[in-house]
């Protein structure tokens, strides 16, 4: 009798253990599904054109007003500024090209690749109408803009290295994309690895001539967020990419209008807009295989030039990078 008397006060405090465990993670769930975010914070870009439509049209906005949850919005100037934004936690998503995404991890930030808002082919090697330069290999011992931590700087790398040179080979000066611009077009620089919208302004309203191009080595546009956000907040990540996806399914439906905001919010001419949306291809939003294989074979520039710690291992990065649970979760 005693012994069944000691098992029944080990099965009740069993269960009521257990029910008190219930209880509390019931509430504590409903506690963290109750907390609403009072601000999102998102950045726009010229390089990224759904990014202006969804701000244009106030998408987002419209999308939280029913939890009084507001949205604001961050410019980027470049993908070293967007990451800088979110490791800093200025803002909650990033717009980035994907190569600049796997460096910034590589590094130590907790990147978190989420959607593919477009594959650009958004950089160039760019010489003065007037230049003599007709190739890489005439960049041997010149002058070459390009904004570290960038697509326009790794696409720069790359392009030496496939002809056989190496940054030391020329003099890397180290501009913002803008500065960029206006030092070859004032002949400061020889070269210039641009990126659009500047690339086509400089095209076209100065007659820069492109010497190289690879739409290869222009790694996809990556909406970020941080590890931290997407476990905290999963929920308000599949919304931010369904307005996102609302901006890139209206941009396939309506190119010239979507020029048109471009050439407003970057105050570009409105060519300018029509040729920088024409080297975007805005088919394949959800990050995956494909997307992750681009990255590994454009990795290797990261440990050849130490752009990040000794020892990385960039395959395992390119795979923590990427996300594609949040867009199939949405695009279907």
């Amino acid at each position: 009798m005693k012994i069944q008397s000691f098992y029944s006060q080990v099965v009740d405090k069993f269960f009521l253990v257990f029910n008190c465990s219930v209880v509390v993670v019931f509430f504590a769930a409903n506690a963290q599904a109750a907390e609403k975010l009072k601000e999102i914070r998102l950045d726009y870009a010229y390089y990224s054109p759904p990014s202006l439509v969804l701000k244009h049209f106030g998408w987002a906005e419209e999308e939280f007003k029913s939890e009084a949850t507001s949205v604001k919005w961050v410019l980027s100037a470049g993908s070293n500024r967007a990451l800088e934004y979110l490791n800093s936690g200025s803002v909650d998503f990033s717009s980035t090209a994907g190569l600049a995404s796997v460096l910034s991890r590589a590094n130590g930030n907790p990147v978190k690749g989420v959607y593919i808002y477009s594959r650009p082919e958004w950089v160039a090697l760019l010489v003065p109408k007037d230049s003599s330069i007709k190739s890489i290999s005439d960049l041997k011992g010149k002058k070459v803009a390009a904004t570290k931590g960038t697509d326009a700087y790794l696409f720069l790398l790359r392009s030496l290295h496939q002809h056989g040179l190496s940054k030391r080979d020329i003099e890397h000066a180290s501009l913002q994309h803008a500065d960029g611009r206006a030092a070859l077009e004032q002949g400061r620089v020889d070269a210039w690895s641009g990126l659009d919208p500047l690339m086509a302004g400089s095209e076209i309203e100065k007659g820069s001539k492109i010497i190289y191009r690879n739409i290869d080595f222009n790694t996809y546009g990556f909406l970020n967020t941080t590890d931290t956000f997407a476990k905290q907040n999963p929920e308000y990540i599949k919304r931010v990419i369904k307005v996102y996806e609302k901006a890139r399914s209206w941009i396939l439906a309506n190119p010239e209008e979507a020029a048109k905001i471009l050439s407003k919010e970057a105050k570009i001419p409105l060519p300018v807009a029509r040729l920088q949306l024409s080297r975007n291809d805005f088919s394949n939003p959800v990050p995956g295989v494909e997307h992750s294989k681009a990255l590994k074979v454009a990795a290797p520039i990261l440990l050849e030039e130490k752009l990040v710690k000794k020892g990385a291992n960039i395959e395992k990065v390119i795979d923590d990078l990427i996300d594609s649970g949040f867009a199939k979760a949405v695009i279907r």
